[in-house]
């Protein structure tokens, strides 16, 4: 194990706040299938985010739990067991949004039982003991560490992304996935912590931050696809990868190349999720979050 007092307590200050659960409500009753007017590529590839992802994120949150004894220093272990809170809200509030578009005739819970599948598969924990299954937890450690250096990524561009409230998004789904997007900025750190804490090895976390790359884009793009073949607008158009490209020169979605460009400044010497900018706008959305505020955060 690595050694405690190394890479992990004096990034603490940086991110001081407590993580905690927000139990928040939405109401999707009146969202329609394109949530954002007039982009049907645009909606499905938000489906994507906050549809699909969450399927690793219970995972991880699955595998925090089981790093949970091992960790000692009482601020992360306050830090994990928030993030796992959260992570659980994350999951309920998207699948009532799943349920809802579902109800309404996109069919996402084929597609979602699928990925589940895969991702029990690939990052449950095998039920193995001893040995393999302190490295095979280190090794889902800096895995997810690396995924969730995306989701934080994706979360800052949710919370940036004037133009979806100049698109006319469904407030409901705009305050979802911005909540969801704010949360994943205010818990950046956590997941990096606690890999830090429990092996913190250089070789480990390069490798499996390309992994996690190389996981997350392929599974974009085919999750995109999948969705799109499955919208039952007649008039969406045929051919989804221009349309994809029309809509990040516009900047209706983030961009592709953050799969590339994330990667040397994650791996630079010394990275730590805090570098990734100020989370003022993170807590500014969190304490005016419509859902948030109902529930009396």
């Amino acid at each position: 194990m690595a050694d405690k007092a190394g890479a992990t307590r004096h990034h603490y200050g940086d991110e001081a706040h407590a993580i905690n659960a927000r139990d928040v409500h939405f109401d999707f009753e009146s969202v329609p299938m394109h949530y954002i007017p007039g982009e049907v590529l645009a909606t499905h590839i938000v489906n994507v985010m906050h549809l699909v992802l969450p399927e690793g994120e219970r995972a991880m949150a699955n595998c925090l739990a089981e790093a949970l004894p091992l960790i000692e220093d009482e601020r992360l272990r306050e830090e994990v067991a928030g993030f796992i809170g959260q992570e659980s809200m994350h999951a309920s509030s998207h699948e009532g949004a799943r349920r809802h578009l579902q109800s309404i005739g996109l069919d996402v819970e084929s597609y979602v039982a699928k990925v589940t599948w895969l991702v029990d598969r690939v990052l449950g924990d095998h039920g193995l003991t001893g040995r393999a299954k302190e490295e095979w937890l280190k090794e889902r450690l800096g895995l997810f560490a690396g995924m969730e250096h995306y989701t934080a990524v994706l979360g800052e561009w949710l919370l940036q992304a004037d133009i979806l409230e100049e698109k006319g998004m469904h407030p409901t789904m705009l305050d979802l996935v911005r909540w969801h997007g704010a949360e994943e900025v205010e818990h950046r750190s956590v997941v990096y912590d606690a890999y830090m804490y429990v092996d913190g090895s250089y070789a480990r976390k390069a490798r499996t931050a390309l992994l996690a790359s190389a996981a997350l884009l392929p599974l974009f793009i085919v999750s995109t696809a999948h969705l799109y073949r499955k919208d039952p607008e007649p008039d969406k158009g045929r051919f989804w990868p221009l349309q994809f490209v029309n809509a990040t020169v516009r900047g209706v979605i983030p961009n592709a190349s953050v799969f590339f460009t994330e990667i040397p400044r994650y791996l630079r010497p010394g990275f730590h999720p805090s570098h990734l900018g100020p989370m003022d706008a993170a807590v500014r959305y969190l304490a005016q979050s419509p859902a948030a505020r109902a529930a009396g955060h």
